[in-house]
């Protein structure tokens, strides 16, 4: 039966990685190949259920399926069980296709490494976990999910543990997800304590009778979880530092899954914060602010990862700020997600590329001229560039353009400033992507004698190829037809139509060509048309300085939470130590004391207990004749 079927998308991966991490060295020679076929077996899956919704009507599409009844406490009853619907299925084809597509890419990229099998064993286990996350049907499930997201990333961030600054990166990223699920369970405990239920089907149905106050709470919550798994202000410091695990890593997070679960989370609880206007604004709020800040340290960037893990902080950020702008966006910020997983996995497996190229360099200043030694990685990685800036056929200029006219939309003070601020991430955003693709492949050759560039081989550039086409075609079969749109309203609800239209779409796609040329020009003045010194440098204005610092990311964090958080635990410690030990410890001494002093009356001497004996008889006889007074 096809209700049936959902759990195979799960169950195939997981399998695949149990029987590389259990099959030990006995699975190095096949193990890669094994993974990568579990992982197209799903996608598979995924393709022939798709095919299956697609022959029902819009409002019968949803498949649920109930695995087995996982708790039963009292009226807190939750089963275990999978939904696939329409807004599911986006990304389970995402994780699935573009996952397949790096596991093959991986297969050429990490052959040298001894422990390639157990590589893709965590590759498995992530598209796994990210699926379950996807595919739960309640916050539960997903919490399951999104933990095990948690653990694959840590597992995969630092896999090269052997050098102490990937095992910190990994270890920084676990903690800040740490911090950020605890929004979720909060939300969670707090869904259960208002409404009585915590599957998405009863979250909705009963949203109504909640409180505003509760809504927002939770709202609330669920943004703070999302901050920290997509990596958005204020937790979006350990984003740049996860670009110490294998290229392939990075990929497979920025584009295919976890940096996309808290849209998904957003998007999913949409009915939560349609009906929690602060929490939605909050939200909106959030992605704009984290649009600029990304774009901002992505400009001062010379490792080629780290400016493109900036971009990826930036565009999450426009995904977050469409869902945040409620009906109308939810589509829009989907349907970036799904323009961004093609032409962001295409330009991180492109930076790949030129590394395996470089003897592993990562610094851009030291590249150039690289298009004439590597000429498809870069033809894919300038179909990406022209999609992320939003150049129109190109995938990005539909799906950014939406949001962006969309954020105008909402009107008054909030439209004015949400849609400016997309605009200028636009414009920042054509500056730092064109300054990458200057300094890795434009101009003069900045590399030593040491340095021999070659082309990657079939099994690198064939994914890239693949995510290149996706990248030119997706955004206009997205927005043909309103094809996504429509696809989405049953889960999202119809698209709001707006009382005025404060810009069309033409002038918004005007006013962004604009900005993005003006960023192109910019970027071609200082770095095609001037000399790129080999070392950055340091005479340079002090919002430099502090961008390459990540806008002080990690030392806002330290003032904020760290030494606040630990200055709270100083002071708990204390308080155990003095009031709780204290208490404790005073009542032994009181026994203690009470004993020694009891302990002097048994002398041994039969004439002492005669003495106390007549003592106590004459105390006896004196207070019953009290008594009978």
């Amino acid at each position: 039966m096809i209700s049936n079927l959902p759990i195979y998308l799960i169950a195939l991966p997981l399998f695949g990685s149990a029987v590389l991490l259990l099959g030990g060295r006995k699975t190095d020679r096949w193990g890669h190949i094994f993974a990568t076929l579990m992982s197209a077996a799903s996608f598979g899956v995924g393709a022939y259920l798709l095919t299956i919704m697609l022959s029902k009507s819009n409002s019968e599409r949803a498949i649920t399926q109930k695995l087995f009844e996982w708790i039963s406490v009292g009226t807190f009853k939750v089963n275990a069980g999978l939904l696939l619907d329409q807004l599911s299925i986006c990304f389970v084809l995402l994780i699935t296709g573009v996952g397949t597509l790096i596991h093959i890419y991986s297969i050429a990229y990490m052959s040298h490494d001894h422990d390639r099998r157990r590589f893709f064993a965590y590759l498995n286990f992530f598209i796994a976990a990210m699926l379950l996350l996807v595919l739960g049907d309640s916050y539960l499930n997903l919490y399951v999910g999104w933990e095990g997201v948690g653990l694959a990333s840590y597992l995969l961030i630092g896999f090269w543990n052997q050098k102490p600054t990937y095992a910190t990166a990994a270890k920084k990223a676990f903690i800040a997800n740490r911090v950020g699920d605890m929004g979720l369970s909060l939300a969670i405990m707090i869904a259960f304590a208002t409404l009585g239920t915590v599957s998405f089907a009863g979250v909705k149905e009963h949203v109504g009778q909640a409180s505003t106050g509760a809504l927002t709470a939770i709202g609330i919550m669920l943004l703070v979880a999302a901050t920290g798994k997509s990596a958005q202000f204020p937790l979006q410091a350990w984003l740049g530092d996860a670009m110490a695990g294998p290229t392939p890593v990075s990929a497979l997070i920025h584009a295919a899954t976890m940096v996309t679960a808290g849209v998904y989370l957003i998007t999913r609880s949409n009915f939560i914060f349609d009906a929690a206007p602060t929490a939605q604004l909050a939200v909106a709020i959030i992605g704009a602010i984290t649009l600029l800040f990304g774009a901002v340290i992505g400009m001062a960037k010379d490792d080629i990862k780290k400016a493109l893990a900036a971009s990826t902080m930036s565009q999450i950020g426009y995904m977050i700020l469409g869902a945040g702008l409620g009906p109308a966006g939810y589509a829009f910020a989907i349907m970036h997600l799904l323009t961004h997983g093609f032409f962001k996995a295409g330009m991180f497996l492109g930076a790949g590329s030129v590394m395996h190229g470089m003897n592993d360099e990562v610094n851009m200043r030291r590249y150039g001229g690289l298009r004439k030694f590597m000429p498809i990685t870069f033809a894919t990685f300038g179909l990406g560039y022209l999609a992320i800036i939003g150049v129109p056929p190109f995938a990005g200029f539909y799906s950014k353009d939406k949001i962006i006219e969309v954020a105008f939309n909402t009107g008054g003070i909030k439209g004015i400033t949400l849609g400016s601020a997309a605009l200028l991430g636009a414009a920042i955003t054509a500056f730092y992507m064109t300054r990458v693709v200057i300094l890795t492949f434009a101009g003069a050759k900045r590399w030593d004698e040491k340095a021999h560039p070659h082309e990657s081989p079939f099994l690198m550039w064939g994914p890239m190829v693949l995510l290149a086409l996706g990248s030119v075609s997706s955004g206009f079969l997205f927005t043909h037809g309103d094809a996504l749109r429509n696809w989405l309203a049953p889960v999202v609800e119809p698209v709001a139509v707006h009382e005025a239209e404060v810009l069309s779409p033409a002038i918004v796609s005007i006013l962004a060509l604009v900005l993005v040329a003006i960023g192109v020009g910019l970027a071609i003045v200082k770095y095609l048309l001037s000399d790129v010194p080999e070392v950055a440098p340091k005479d340079v204005t002090v919002f430099t300085r502090i961008a390459r610092r990540d806008l002080l990311q990690d030392q806002f964090n330290e003032a904020v939470f760290m030494r606040p958080g630990q200055a709270l635990t100083r002071g708990l410690l204390t308080a155990d130590r003095s009031v709780i030990d204290g208490a404790v410890r005073a009542i032994a001494r009181m026994a203690v004391g009470s004993g020694n002093i009891l302990r002097t009356t048994q002398t041994g001497f039969v004439r002492s207990y005669a003495m106390w004996i007549v003592l106590g008889a004459i105390g006896l006889v004196a207070a019953i004749w009290m008594v009978t007074l």
